[in-house]
């Protein structure tokens, strides 16, 4: 079964929260306003414009979150068989292998997220194919916008700093793909702490336990008692 773990440094808990509070919030908006809209469309032959695209873009950020997320509680799924079958210390070299590796695949992915992202905030992308060597001149798409959702008053302050001053009709787009070096960032930094867990002898691997193995037994045991 999955397990969780409690946070021995303060960044470790802020992420933490910063996790669970994020998931909570995205999954009750998502429920709201799928609700509101179902009422709506069938109530009353209308609905909100924006909300599909709210819930896509909700849908997105809790993807993202709950990858990160699944690292910390050692909830994503993997095949251990053959290497169940060396003595513990080949184990954790395989483990302290796979971790390099994840941590090298997230930070690659962090770096492919940020060169993404980057021109629809207005900022410069990194150079270099696989590690950043610096930061190179990008096209400026910050006036890139949604399709359906309206630009709340209360963001208008972000017009001179992105937007030239000029207004925004939707929200633009570098708000919501934020998530994605946000994301990344969170999932290298979980694999970090995953991996300094190992060096600690805190784990024994990234993956999740013999759940269903767990199940298998514990029927058995049921079975038994009849």
């Amino acid at each position: 079964m999955s397990h969780s773990y409690e946070a021995d440094t303060l960044l470790g808990r802020i992420v933490n929260e910063i996790e669970e509070t994020a998931i909570a919030l995205i999954l009750g908006l998502m429920t709201i306003l799928t609700f509101i809209n179902v009422v709506l469309r069938y109530g009353f032959n209308t609905g909100i414009i924006w909300g599909l695209e709210a819930v896509t873009f909700l849908f997105a950020w809790l993807v993202l979150f709950g990858v990160s997320y699944a690292v910390k509680v050692t909830a994503h799924l993997g095949v251990d068989a053959l290497i169940n079958l060396f003595s513990p210390p080949v184990r954790r070299a395989f483990a302290l292998v796979a971790a390099a590796v994840c941590i090298s695949y997230a930070f690659l992915v962090f770096k492919g997220a940020w060169d993404y992202w980057a021109p629809f905030a207005g900022f410069d992308a990194t150079s270099g194919r696989w590690f950043p060597t610096g930061f190179e001149n990008s096209r400026d798409q910050a006036w890139y916008e949604v399709v359906d959702m309206p630009m709340p008053e209360w963001l208008r302050w972000i017009e001179p700093i992105f937007n030239e001053g000029e207004e925004y009709e939707k929200i633009p787009r570098f708000i919501p793909y934020a998530m994605l070096p946000f994301g990344m960032a969170l999932l290298l930094f979980r694999f970090v702490q995953a991996t300094i867990r190992l060096l600690k002898g805190q784990a024994t691997s990234l993956i999740v336990s013999h759940e269903a193995e767990d199940e298998v037994e514990a029927v058995k045991h049921m079975n038994a008692g009849n």
